[in-house]
């Protein structure tokens, strides 16, 4: 049976504590990974947290704030890797590859924050590395998206108000035409549980 890590992406404080969280997909996000954290515990599958990390910029991702951490309800295990990425991928900047290569992971599961940005971006460096990519995607949040020639200085609200903003179901479905077919299997977390009760014997 190919072996499997769900690769938990950016659910940290960081994002909130931004404006824009007051308008994310699904403020109950962390809630959500945790029942993929709990089957795959269950399971024996691997379990690798990803944090995002931008040192020096004293933003809410400069681990100097205290926010780079796990938003609360999600307790990384003692034997679960903590991985600082400063990349959108969680490959390039981690020893993210060489630790699954040393577990015998194939299969990934992905789920988190932001899903076009990070989520997005990892699963598809990862197909591309040659892993079989599973995208949960009810467990990824994502925010809207300004048009390219919006004000990036205007007003939040004003930003939701324009008719060019892109909105997070509109994000969400184009991720999932993106990626589906090409890059991973799009998933919920349903699907997830439900392949799990057809293939683990009774």
């Amino acid at each position: 049976m190919t072996h499997t890590a769900i690769l938990v992406i950016d659910i940290q404080q960081s994002f909130t504590a931004l404006p824009r969280w007051r308008a994310v997909s699904d403020p109950h996000i962390a809630t959500r990974a945790q029942l993929l954290v709990d089957d795959a515990r269950r399971s024996g599958d691997e379990v690798i947290w990803i944090l995002h990390a931008e040192p020096g910029t004293g933003t809410a991702f400069d681990p100097s704030t205290g926010l780079v951490e796990p938003q609360p309800g999600l307790d990384p295990a003692d034997s679960e890797p903590v991985l600082i990425k400063t990349s959108r991928n969680a490959f390039t900047t981690t020893r993210l590859q060489q630790m699954l290569t040393e577990h015998g992971v194939r299969r990934l599961r992905v789920c988190g924050i932001q899903t076009e940005q990070c989520c997005e971006t990892t699963a598809r460096l990862a197909a591309d590395l040659g892993y079989d990519v599973d995208f949960v995607i009810d467990a990824t949040a994502t925010f809207p998206i300004p048009h390219r020639d919006a004000n990036p200085d205007q007003p939040y609200e004003q930003l939701l108000l324009d008719p060019r903003t892109l909105g997070t179901a509109a994000v969400i479905e184009r991720t999932e035409y993106a990626l589906a077919g090409r890059f991973a299997r799009i998933l919920t977390i349903d699907d997830v549980r439900s392949e799990r009760a057809v293939t683990v014997p009774q």
